[in-house]
C-alpha cells in the first residue's frame, strides 16, 4: 500500500531506562515491539521513516537513532519533529527519574539508598509544541481502567490514542499480539479486537491515513 508515501514521518519505541547508579536503572517492562512494527509497516508503505529507539531495531529502511533515558529521547524527537507530517509515540517513557544519577556503584554495605525521583521531560507535550501541523498519535499504556487514557486524549494535543491494558491476556509488554482501544479527543472510542502488533500496526496507517485525509 502507498496511502502514506512519501510521508515524513517520526516513531518512538521500547523504554527509557533512567540511572541510579552506573549498573543500575529505573525502567519498565516495554519490548519496543509495538513502535517497531509501526515503523516497519510506514517504511513498508513508503513513508520516509526516522524511528527513535531504546530498544534493537527492526531491519527496515529508516533512519535509526539509539537513546537510553528520558531526556535523550526528548532531545532526539524535538530536533527532529519540525521536519515531520506523522509523530507516532509508541515508547514507553519514565514519568519520574532520580533526581542524582551516582557516579559509582552503591554498595550493599551501605544499607539501602534514599532516591529522590523528580519529573522526566515531557515529551509529547514538546512535540505540541515545536509541530503544531504535524498529525500525533500517543499511546497509553493501562493497567485496568482506560479512564486515564480518555483524559490524556482530551488534554494532551493528540490527534489519536491508542491505549491498552497491559494486564489483559495476550496485551501486555513483551507480547506479539495487543488488544488497543483508539481513544479520540472528543472521548469517543472505538475498541479493536486482540491481533498481531503487525496487524495492530496496518490498522493504525490505515486510520491515521483517513483521518489526515478527512482534515485535509
Amino acid at each position: 500500500m502507498t496511502d502514506i508515501a512519501g510521508w515524513r514521518v517520526l516513531v518512538t519505541a521500547g523504554g527509557t531506562r533512567e540511572p541510579i547508579d552506573p549498573v543500575r536503572y529505573i525502567g519498565n517492562r516495554s519490548s519496543g515491539k509495538m513502535g517497531n512494527a509501526i515503523a516497519a509497516d510506514a517504511a513498508g508503505r513508503g513513508a520516509v521513516v526516522t524511528l527513535v529507539t531504546t530498544m534493537e531495531p527492526p531491519e527496515v529502511t529508516a533512519e535509526i537513532v539509539r537513546v537510553e533515558t528520558a531526556a535523550e529521547m526528548a532531545e532526539a524527537v524535538w530536533s527532529r519533529v519540525p521536519e515531520q507530517d506523522v509523530v507516532v509515540m509508541a515508547a514507553a517513557v519514565a514519568d519520574f527519574r532520580p533526581a542524582e544519577a551516582h557516579t559509582m556503584k552503591l554498595s550493599r554495605s551501605d544499607g539501602p539508598p534514599l532516591i529522590v525521583l523528580e519529573p522526566a521531560p515531557d515529551i509529547l507535550a514538546g512535540v505540541v509544541e515545536r509541530n503544531q501541523g504535524a498529525f500525533l498519535v500517543g499511546f497509553a499504556a493501562e493497567t485496568g481502567s482506560l479512564d486515564r487514557a480518555i483524559e490524556k486524549a482530551a488534554s494532551k494535543g493528540v490527534d489519536v490514542l491508542i491505549a491498552n491494558d497491559v494486564l489483559a491476556d495476550g496485551s501486555g509488554f513483551g507480547t506479539v499480539t495487543n488488544q488497543v482501544t483508539v481513544v479520540m479527543p472528543d472521548g469517543s472510542t472505538d475498541p479493536w479486537p486482540l491481533v498481531s502488533k503487525a496487524e495492530v500496526a496496518s490498522r493504525l496507517w490505515d486510520l491515521v491515513a483517513d483521518l489526515r485525509s478527512s482534515q485535509g
